[in-house]
């Protein structure tokens, strides 16, 4: 996601005339969740959970089933009460607030049109409940779907649409009644992964151009990366990272982040020297030691483990110079991806080390092919120290 796609995600574009957004918060508390607590008899779904998130922002909660994720949608939506704790959005606590009067508008995962109306039908329905005058009915209907570009087929029943179609229809039904929160569920999973990829930078530009607030929930972290300007990593209820796609990737605080959000080699090892700038760490997996460099607050003889993404690790024919953060072994599978290629190499210890090589890289070199001898090398800044 580039800087500049960043910055639109949360809120710096100018609102078009008409629009419900309102400028950014800088303070960053228009959605604020304090201390939330949800059990269902004695199973513990949501475990004290604090958070906020911006006006503007569109914020996703990432993890994996059974993590207390869409737990955490379905209390900002109202459709579950909180145990303990207080969801506040715009200053307005919600805890008394039933469901229909709540400023929140939540797409789900199936997208729940009506088979028997049409596109405008489902779109203008919440608005014909709430006894919007035929004019203002008609006006809105009509901008919100063109503004998903599906005003052309207003007349249209879902049956008759793409997947792809049906979700912006989902998604003008929830625009249309200006909601200060949008709650979307799993919002691609019903799409194959080709429609998927273009509909999410379709979805983050719609999304954009009203400024709406969006929470979303997903278990695909390629979506949560691409689509989001900030995002926090869940498991067993609670929230183990928080921040934007590139600060969890590349400075991810626990194994779990660092295996949950994309992949990785992890190598175990001790401290056997700490100085401000470097560290150093002996393990079994290597002939060398790892080197890292900056420090740690630590003992001598403290177990921790350095992360070292794919890609940032290089495959040479010839021994490495240097006495550090290198090894030997042989490859035992590629897996061509078209821009890349992954080697899986088992070292001579016996732990395998997967390095993610550019087509360009390969292109440039004699590539190994399988069962050949290959040495496996990164730098002292590829590696993260985790110590949970």
């Amino acid at each position: 996601m580039s800087s500049d796609q960043s910055g639109a995600l949360a809120g710096a574009g100018t609102p078009p005339p008409g629009s419900y957004a309102v400028a950014n918060d800088a303070a960053g508390n228009f959605v604020q969740i304090v201390d939330v607590v949800k059990k269902f008899g004695e199973t513990v779904a949501v475990r004290q959970v604090n958070l906020s998130v911006r006006k503007g922002e569109l914020f996703a909660l990432l993890g994996s089933s059974g993590c207390g994720k869409s737990t955490l949608l379905r209390m900002l939506a109202g459709l579950e009460s909180v145990t303990s704790g207080k969801i506040l959005i715009d200053g307005e606590d919600l805890a008394q607030m039933p469901p229909y009067r709540r400023p929140v508008n939540m797409m789900f995962q199936s997208y729940a049109l009506f088979p028997h109306m049409t596109v405008e039908g489902n779109v203008a329905f919440g608005l014909r409940q709430e006894g919007v005058p035929k004019a203002e009915l008609n006006e809105r209907v009509q901008s919100v779907l063109e503004l998903v570009q599906m005003g052309r087929f207003a007349k249209r029943k879902p049956h008759q649409l793409s997947g792809g179609q049906q979700q912006r229809v989902a998604l003008a039904r929830s625009l249309v009644k200006r909601p200060k929160l949008l709650l979307l569920d799993e919002p691609m999973s019903a799409l194959d992964k080709q429609i998927r990829q273009r509909t999410q930078i379709e979805l983050v530009n719609i999304l954009d151009k009203v400024g709406v607030t969006c929470i979303m929930v997903t278990h695909d972290q390629e979506e949560a990366m691409t689509m989001a300007g900030r995002l926090a990593v869940m498991s067993e209820g609670e929230i183990v990272q928080l921040g934007t796609p590139h600060e969890v990737y590349e400075f991810p605080n626990s194994r779990f982040s660092a295996e949950f959000i994309g992949s990785t080699n992890l190598f175990d090892g001790t401290v056997v020297e700490d100085e401000p700038d470097h560290i150093f760490v002996e393990t079994s997996d290597l002939p060398v030691r790892l080197y890292v460099n900056h420090g740690i607050t630590g003992p001598l003889g403290m177990p921790l483990t350095i992360s070292v993404r794919p890609e940032r690790i290089a495959l040479t024919r010839k021994p490495p110079e240097g006495a550090y953060n290198w090894g030997k072994g042989i490859v035992t599978n590629i897996a061509y991806m078209g821009g890349y290629s992954l080697y899986h190499v088992k070292l001579d210890g016996g732990k395998t080390v997967v390095a993610n090589v550019t087509s360009l890289a390969l292109s440039e070199i004699d590539p190994p092919a399988w069962g050949d001898e290959v040495y496996v090398r990164w730098s002292a800044s590829a590696g993260v120290v985790l110590t949970s």
